[in-house]
């Protein structure tokens, strides 16, 4: 039987069309096809049908079933919801090409013009699960048949460009390719305004200036929607955009070629690696190689693809650089980059990060034939302030959306460009049928820019659930849509008529990252509060905001007040005021979270007034909102900074931990495990604190001290300093003696050899022993409840300490012996059921009930349900019979439920069990590497974050100075002036304390990064033992069998310290939500 190729050459054309693996090769098979049908290409939905009605064999009607699926939609109107609207769509990118997609199935005309003339980017993208369904909706599997099968659900940008560019050759877009868009050419000056969005006569429309010259129609090709995606570096004219700018990140992306080996196919890809939760990693890949990188990801697609973040002076030191430069432009310029350098810096990452499974690397060709990798800068990225505008002149409207990067440029780490960037066009379409519909420019600008408001909110855990669902229609992605949140008022300055200039504006939108800083306390404001709050404490008369703390009595009365039961007022009679004051600002630290900011030896001295105005206003911004009351506040006053508050004392756990040395047993031969625990006491004893004395300190004794930097020796600014372990330093000088990274709360030690600052992976450890020389910031304990962090009161001269409170009794301790199946559950984490607590469940009909059956069972060491292999043939057997619609339906993973899905991972624990079961065995792989790249996405925007804060602090320390040197130094300038100085001053001290809580609360995540990589380090640790059978066990192998599981009994007290202080967190606010807010 003849094949229908050798029948009918419009199908030899249209399977051209679907192998084709170059523009090039798409375009011409295309125009083939629209030559053997006698169709003219760019005919809009009329052409598509036709194709349809002509190509009606098997492998055309696969792909004509998925298209009109979704043509089908009430939303589309049968391709008739634009009908009469002209679009033009700059750029062929995957977002330009999908919103061309949308809009040619909503009845528009659609031209899309494009400056490349093929497509060459090799990059990977992340794809979220809507991005996958909606692309196999459009015939992906069709186009490219390796779509989506491996571990990680990710394409190449080059062939997303041409499945997208196949599917709207087919709708009736027509492309020009080699064509730039330069700018606009308005209407000439005739017509009249319109009502409605009618289709222009022809001269008054609007029109493109392109470059080199178009061809006639083109360059006359009149239109009223331009949806522009030509990328970041391009924005149309009218619109602002905001940089948003972090310190210096250099990312380097590298090609390799892939030439689908066995050996190659069997390397696991790297979902996301990040130094922020996993520093051993780094730290071996720095010794091994001398690369030091901040996180690397390695996906397998048309090519071995690799991106990393550098760090500059690895790159220096390397020589991949060649010159430090401060400009970043002069940086990584092509003059400063050593071609040969970067390549092997590049292939020594990729043969470490995959232990040299994937050969010899050869690098893929880029579009100018050299080898593919790069170096480039994404410290800031570009945000437009508005998503939309309108113009109108001589009678002719025109509605202009930004989508891709030209409305926001992703940060790559986070994988969510593309998956926004559809979002966006979808978003874009939209607002292209309610213009079409008639609505007002106003309306339809107010509701795009409603939607842009929850763009960069969007994940895939907080849209709906139901990717089948999505379509056009904001609702049916978006569960908390409000298409009013941004109202016609305030989108006036987005409709620009006649010559009227466009308003350069800063965004309507609040940012919730910016601290608030319209309730910054003038001086006096400040003083009557302070006044208040220390007013009926013996001796202490507040009347100004320099010498009356000088004695110490008001600053312990302040404290008293926000943390009674700490002292009593009269226990202060007799003490000196330096001992005083420093007894007050240790515990407004450790007990308050509010740090200082000079010296106990400055505050009696009382010469710096400005530093001491300064720490008051800390107290102020945290606790104004606090109702004046004659009795103390509540220990649960929702002023108080939490985060920071836990950061401090996790910092002086760890130090004390670090003073203890070596008195733990480190790893005795036992027999079995003894596990110190702690009863639960309901009484709590204030233990004082090893490393805080019960005299002052002796850097309070030094004058000035926090007038110069600890390390540095230069002067600091109010707004530079940052106090750790009672010294002074600048955020820029404290950093890590060894790498030089900065050093943030929780994250650091001092040695007490040296009195160097390192961060944990590089601080010295006791003895140097081998096996914690890289425990990393895993390795520090936190604090428990029952763990008293405060300091120790002032010495009263004439009292003895001891007679002064008694002391109970020490919570008596326990040695716990763990069995055997004790162990094996505590590695699972998974509490274990009773099974004579519930009645026998039902007989399972189903793969979920047949899970759940086997999660109620009886669990046997590892948590292995008896009849589990059973449970599998079952739930294998049922997934065999399930008739599958195609192979490609066949590929889509199995749904589970969060029950099911632990039956599965319990299941999988025990070594050799899933490997019978390959479905479900797919299935568990896809979910760890999707749970592994949501840590790696989460790190990524911590650090981030940390990252823009930082450059966010540079900014307040140098206006601070300005501000500072004013104040001090020009003595003549009117009382009015000085007093707006120290206002701003004061803001920009509140701006400061907003950050470093907000980065306070960035670390407590890490902590929990840290402590989940640390549990599943150790849990594979110890599988590794516990699969030996007990009798071939060395007594080494025991040894350190108690040794992993040691360390896993402090991790799980360590999470369950976060979760206390998490939920701690959430009673205060909930018990602080009637009271004032401020």
């Amino acid at each position: 039987m003849a094949s229908p190729t050798s029948i009918n050459p419009a199908h030899a054309h249209f399977e051209s069309v679907l192998q084709a693996q170059l523009c090039q090769d798409v375009l011409s098979s295309f125009q083939g096809l629209c030559r053997a049908l006698g169709l003219e290409p760019g005919g809009g939905l009329p052409q598509y049908h036709k194709i349809k009605a002509q190509l009606n064999y098997w492998s055309a009607k696969s792909l004509w079933a998925k298209l009109d699926k979704r043509a089908s939609q009430p939303v589309y109107q049968q391709g008739r919801a634009c009908t009469g609207t002209k679009c033009l769509v700059v750029g062929a990118g995957p977002c330009g090409l999908r919103a061309a997609v949308e809009l040619a199935m909503l009845g528009a005309r659609v031209v899309l013009v494009e400056k490349r003339t093929k497509f060459s980017r090799h990059n990977v993208l992340h794809l979220w699960p809507f991005t996958i369904h909606d692309l196999r909706a459009l015939g992906a599997k069709k186009f490219y048949g390796r779509f989506c099968t491996g571990s990680l659900d990710h394409i190449s940008i080059r062939q997303l460009q041409l499945l997208l560019l196949k599917v709207a050759l087919l709708l009736g877009v027509e492309i020009h390719w080699g064509v730039t868009f330069t700018g606009l050419q308005p209407p000439p000056r005739k017509g009249a305004p319109s009502d409605f969005h009618t289709p222009s006569a022809p001269g008054s429309g609007w029109r493109a200036q392109l470059q080199p010259s178009p061809p006639a129609q083109l360059a006359n090709y009149e239109f009223d929607v331009l949806i522009s995606a030509a990328g970041g570096k391009f924005v149309p004219e009218g619109f602002t955009v905001r940089e948003m700018r972090g310190k210096l990140a250099i990312g380097i992306t590298a090609n390799f070629v892939n030439g689908r080996t066995v050996e190659e196919t069997q390397v696991p890809e790297i979902s996301g690696v990040a130094r922020i939760y996993n520093q051993s990693f780094f730290q071996s890949l720095l010794k091994a190689t001398g690369i030091d990188l901040e996180n690397i990801v390695y996906y397998k697609d048309d090519t071995h693809y690799f991106v990393m973040t550098a760090k500059k002076q690895c790159l220096l030191r390397l020589g991949v650089l060649r010159q430090d430069w401060p400009e970043t432009d002069r940086l990584l310029g092509s003059a400063n980059v050593a071609p040969e350098a970067l390549q092997r810096f590049a292939r020594a990452a990729a043969n470490f990060a995959t232990h040299g499974k994937l050969g010899k690397l050869e690098f893929a060709q880029d579009a100018h034939g050299r080898p593919d990798v790069s170096a480039f800068d994404f410290t800031s990225m570009m945000r437009a302030e508005s998503s939309a505008r309108v113009q109108e002149k001589h009678g002719a409207r025109l509605l202009l959306g930004l989508v891709g990067d030209c409305l926001v440029e992703p940060f790559w780490p986070l994988g969510t460009g593309v998956a926004r960037g559809f979002l966006a066009a979808f978003d874009a379409a939209w607002m292209v049928k309610r213009w079409a519909e008639g609505a007002g420019p106003l309306e339809v600008l107010a509701e795009r820019e409603s939607l842009y408001q929850l763009l960069s909110q969007t994940s895939p855990e907080n849209m709906h659930r139901n990717v089948a669902q999505y379509g056009l229609d904001p609702a049916s992605r978006y569960p908390n849509l409000n298409l009013r949140a941004v109202t016609p008022s305030q989108v006036r300055d987005l409709y620009d008529v006649e010559a009227k200039e466009p308003v350069q504006r800063m965004s309507d939108k609040t940012d919730s990252r910016k601290p608030a800083t319209g309730s910054v306390a003038t001086q006096e404001e400040l003083l009557h509060w302070c006044q208040e709050q220390t007013a009926g404490y013996p001796g202490v008369h507040v009347t100004d905001l320099s010498s009356s703390w000088a004695d110490g009595l008001a600053l312990c009365a302040l404290v008293h007040r926000l943390r009674p039961g700490l002292l009593e007022p009269s226990e202060l009679q007799g003490v000196g005021a330096l001992e005083a004051t420093s007894w007050a600002l240790k515990m407004a630290e450790h007990e308050l979270g509010i740090t200082p900011v000079l010296s106990a030896q400055a505050m009696v001295a009382g010469n710096d007034p400005l530093g001491l105005i300064a720490y008051l206003s800390h107290f102020h911004s945290a606790f104004k909102s606090t109702p004046h009351n004659p009795g103390p506040v509540s220990q649960g006053s929702p002023g108080t900074a939490s985060a920071v508050l836990f950061l401090g004392k996790l910092q002086r756990t760890l130090q004390r931990t670090r003073a203890q040395g070596n008195g733990e047993d480190a790893g005795g031969k036992k027999p079995r495990v003894e596990v110190e625990a702690e009863t639960p006491s309901t009484e709590e004893p204030p233990v004082p604190e090893p490393d805080v004395p019960v005299t002052p300190p002796s850097q309070y004794q030094e004058a000035s001290a926090e007038d110069l930097c600890a390390l540095c020796g230069e002067h600091l600014y109010i707004l530079e300093r940052l106090c750790a372990n009672g010294r002074f330093f600048h955020r820029s000088c404290f950093r890590c003696h060894i790498c030089e990274a900065t050093l943030w709360p929780s994250g650091y030690g001092q040695h007490p050899g040296d009195g160097h600052f390192y961060c944990l992976q590089h601080l010295p450890q006791p003895g140097h022993k081998e096996d914690s020389s890289d425990r990393g910031p895993e390795s520090q304990d936190l604090p428990t409840h029952s763990e008293n962090n405060m300091p120790s009161r002032p010495s009263i001269p004439g009292a003895p300490q001891e007679g002064t409170t008694p002391v109970p009794s020490q919570p008596t301790r326990q040695l716990i012996r763990l069995s055997s199946p004790e162990r094996q559950r505590l590695s699972s984490l998974h509490l274990t059921p009773d099974p004579e607590m519930e009645a026998p469940p039902k007989p399972p009909r189903s793969c979920s009930v047949l899970a759940r059956q086997a999660l109620e069972g009886s669990f046997v060491g590892w948590g292995m349900p008896v009849q589990s292999p059973q449970v599998l043939v079952a739930v294998e057997k049922e997934e065999e019979e399930s008739p599958c619609s195609s192979d490609e339906e066949a590929e889509e993973d199995v749904p589970l439920d969060s029950d099911t899905e632990q039956v599965l991972w319990n299941l999988a624990k025990n070594s050799g069990t899933m490997n019978s079961y390959p479905t479900w065995r797919r299935t568990l792989l896809r979910r760890a590497k999707e749970e592994e790249m949501k840590r790696f996405c989460k790190a990524q925007a911590i650090q981030r974050r940390q990252n823009e804060i930082e450059a966010a602090l540079r900014e307040l320390e140098a206006k601070g100075m300005e501000l500072e040197l004013a104040l001090r130094s020009r003595s003549s300038s009117p009382e009015q002036q000085k007093a707006l100085w120290l206002e701003q001053l004061l803001q920009l001290v509140q701006k400061k304390n907003s950050l470093v809580a907000e980065e306070a609360e960035l670390m407590i995540t890490v902590q929990e990064l840290n402590l989940e990589e640390k549990q599943w380090q150790l849990d594979q640790e110890l599988r590794t033992y516990m699969n030996r059978e007990e009798t071939l066990k060395t007594a080494a192998d025991r040894q350190a069998e108690d040794q992993v599981l040691r360390k896993l009994v402090d991790v799980v007290n360590q999470r369950d310290a976060l979760i206390r202080f998490q939920e701690e967190r959430r009673l205060s606010e909930l018990a602080s939500g009637p009271g004032p807010q401020g």
